[in-house]
């Protein structure tokens, strides 16, 4: 399989993902992405080839393992890369599609086509908590499909075909049980990583919120000069009528004071 894609895709996903959100790819890239190609691949490779009953009963090791493995752990593991990794394609797609706009209007639409703001921050919320109901929702089915986060050597089966119950060995469970936790550990952190961007994100954006409406009652007071009100954004006068009335009280009370009393 190849992993080409992903691999791109992390990369554009990278542009426009916050510091927290960095550190998550990375260790989408690192720690999971690597680590299966490198190694689990070859782990689980011929996993139905040694999978062995104590029996030579023709399609009993078959049945014994399909009821075991309904679907196999590494592929699995697969499968949740590959659907924690899509809601990212989200966000590439919205900054594209900003893109294409402005293309077609041929002006300036935006501050910047990834500056996270507007719909792109709504989309980017989005994609988080897709991701972590992904990590969340795969974690539960690894638990129930397989009875926990451990292999065992030794399973017994009594499925037909069998002639009676069976001894079934599975190849390498302390070095599938190893990398299974490590699954589990790097998606534990993946979900913690997603919860602390997404209460960043959250918070940041309060702040915001509150920021803009401190400023805006502080125009507003600053706009006010007591009953008399000069609207017009950033200037503060006196309008023209109250300052005429004052220049006329100012002459009348200069002439006053230059008349002498008669006696």
């Amino acid at each position: 399989m190849s992993w080409m894609f992903f691999r791109d895709l992390l990369t554009g996903v990278n542009k426009y993902s916050t510091g927290i959100g960095r550190i998550w790819l990375a260790v989408v890239f690192i720690f999971r992405l690597l680590v299966y190609i490198v190694a689990a691949e070859h782990v689980w490779k011929d996993e139905q080839k040694e999978f062995e009953c104590n029996v030579k009963q023709p399609g009993c090791e078959n049945v014994c393992f399909d009821h075991f493995f309904p679907i196999s752990q590494v592929r699995l593991w697969a499968l949740q890369l590959i659907m924690v990794s899509t809601p990212s394609l989200l966000v590439v797609l919205h900054v594209a599609y900003r893109e294409g706009r402005e293309k077609r209007h041929r002006k300036k639409l935006y501050v910047s086509p990834g500056m996270m703001d507007g719909a792109l921050w709504y989309t980017y919320l989005i994609s988080l908590i897709v991701k972590t109901g992904f990590e969340i929702g795969f974690l539960v089915l690894f638990y129930k499909l397989y009875n926990g986060f451990s292999v065992p050597y030794l399973m017994k089966c009594a499925l037909k075909p069998c002639p009676n119950t069976v001894d079934c060995f599975i190849s390498k469970p302390t070095e599938k049980t190893i990398f299974i936790l490590f699954l589990v550990i790097t998606s534990c952190l993946s979900i913690v990583l997603n919860f602390i961007e997404l209460s960043f994100l959250v918070l940041k954006c309060l702040i915001m919120c509150c920021l803009q409406k401190y400023s805006k009652r502080l125009q507003s007071s600053a706009c006010e000069c007591h009953d008399l009100r000069y609207v017009e954004c950033g200037v503060i006068a006196a309008p023209p009528l109250l300052q005429n009335c004052r220049s006329d009280l100012a002459i009348g009370a200069s002439q006053r004071g230059e008349t002498k009393p008669l006696f």
